[in-house]
């Protein structure tokens, strides 16, 4: 079985700061990156390899994630920013073998949009309150009945969980 965690980045700045791929955490936005991060951990969801976005809110998000999983191999991939979810599908398909559990950092609309098509069955409730929205800092925990990465195909995944931060 392999283990998929869906990370969309913490709360940003408005889009009126400067450039999108510039966009920086609110304080907020950072806290719940960490409080999620902490949340995974504690709950057991431990990610053999990382995918991040190249954006400043996702390497921040990031940033605060990472103490929770010092041994997680690390990729910031160019490709995976505003990416959509065919892109990230081709990324994890070309996960060689070794890893069990792997986490994307990334951005919606591609992460709602990719937990919606891998959904298959799982936690009923969770994907009543994910069907609505995958908010900033929330997480979809996906397991897969195969045994590589490339064979993990649309409608055959089994939510888990999905975590949404705690409202200030």
């Amino acid at each position: 079985m392999l283990r998929l965690v869906l990370f969309r980045h913490g709360r940003a700045v408005p889009h009126d700061n400067g450039p999108d791929i510039s966009r920086s955490l609110t304080v907020s936005g950072h806290r719940q990156s960490v409080e999620m991060a902490k949340t995974l951990h504690e709950g057991g969801i431990n990610p053999d390899l990382v995918l991040v976005s190249p954006s400043i809110r996702t390497r921040e998000t990031w940033d605060g994630a990472k103490t929770f999983f010092p041994a997680s191999e690390v990729r910031f991939e160019r490709d995976l920013y505003l990416a959509t979810p065919d892109v990230i599908t081709s990324f994890i398909h070309a996960i060689e073998a070794g890893p069990k559990c792997v986490m994307i950092v990334g951005h919606n609309p591609a992460l709602h949009d990719l937990s919606l098509e891998f959904f298959g069955y799982g936690d009923r409730y969770a994907f009543a309150r994910l069907r609505d929205e995958f908010p900033t800092s929330g997480c979809a925990v996906f397991d897969f009945d195969v045994t590589s990465w490339s064979g993990l195909v649309a409608h055959q995944g089994r939510l888990d969980r999905f975590l949404v931060p705690v409202e200030e």
